[in-house]
């Protein structure tokens, strides 16, 4: 139980801290037609993610909470994109290329076709109402 609420509190976290930077990103750049706060919430989460990774990489003592409070739910709930990135460069680092390149079109082609998916579902549903 413990676990589960150091995930909360840490997904709580990042989940406003999200909110907090892309909306002072959004109004920042409100007259460009290009979505910075989503690209910005990602690129810092990916930074983060490395860092703190290679951190735990190098055997520092850092208890099995302090990873799933920092990784699992500040991150978790900052951007998924950054679990992403992290997969993706370790599945390069093992040379394991095929396997990291699938990676990578799985979830933009899965991806964009789940959003389309759901839209035309939500759309068909609206109609019969």
């Amino acid at each position: 139980m413990y676990k589960i609420i150091l995930v909360g509190v840490g997904g709580f976290i990042g989940a406003v801290l999200r909110y907090g930077i892309a909306g002072y990103i959004h109004n920042l750049t409100r007259n460009i037609p290009f979505y910075y706060s989503t690209l910005t919430v990602n690129i810092i989460g990916c930074f983060l993610i490395g860092i703190l990774t290679q951190i735990f990489e190098q055997k520092v003592h850092i208890p099995d909470e302090t990873r799933l409070l920092l990784i699992v739910g500040l991150l978790g709930a900052f951007t998924t994109y950054s679990a992403f990135s992290n997969d993706t460069y370790s599945l390069f680092r093992e040379n394991r290329i095929f396997l990291s390149l699938m990676n990578i079109g799985l979830h933009i082609f899965l991806g964009l076709a789940a959003v389309l998916m759901g839209r035309v579902i939500t759309i068909s549903i609206l109609k019969k109402i």
